[in-house]
């Protein structure tokens, strides 16, 4: 007999709080400000079943289009096929939560801007572009000092 392929299946762990998580949620999750064109990231949240995305989508990043009340509309582009659809849900704030996706960008916008000034003060040209990992420095091993050792496999023994 083949599994189940319903509406929720393989959702036991998805749709469930987590350890020692249950209970009221925090207030925290009510007071986050979610505004149009916030980057935000889909989450599940056992205890809401009001507002709460289907399993495809848990996990996933989108683009808020619309904010409500109590709720936020976030873009998603869906893989269907070859093409990827553009899907609009409506979620409750429990079930989002700003993605820290963009925290490196910015991070390193800010420290270009300050290379940029310093460097400008000093009169000279500074390279601000990401380089791609360099190959490891060589070294030599002084054999001298330190005398290679002989490694060899223990010999198999059984005792019956």
């Amino acid at each position: 007999m083949g599994k189940s392929r319903g509406y929720r299946s393989g959702t036991r762990y998805a749709f469930q709080r987590d350890f020692k998580k249950h209970g009221a949620i925090p207030l925290s999750t009510y007071l986050k400000t979610y505004k149009v064109g916030d980057i935000v990231d889909i989450k599940a949240n056992g205890s809401i079943q009001k507002g709460m995305p289907h399993k495809y989508y848990h996990g996933k990043t989108g683009i808020v289009y619309n904010v409500t009340k109590t709720s936020v509309g976030v873009i998603i582009n869906k893989v269907v096929g070859h093409r990827y659809l553009e899907k609009r849900v409506n979620l409750r704030v429990e079930h989002v939560k700003h993605s820290a996706c963009r925290q490196e960008f910015l991070n390193r916008v800010k420290t270009n801007a300050a290379l940029k000034k310093e460097a400008k003060a000093k009169g000279e040209q500074v390279q601000l572009k990401r380089q791609p990992a360099k190959p490891r420095g060589s070294y030599v091993i002084d054999a001298k000092a330190n005398i290679p050792q002989t490694l060899a496999p223990v010999p198999y023994e059984t005792f019956i």
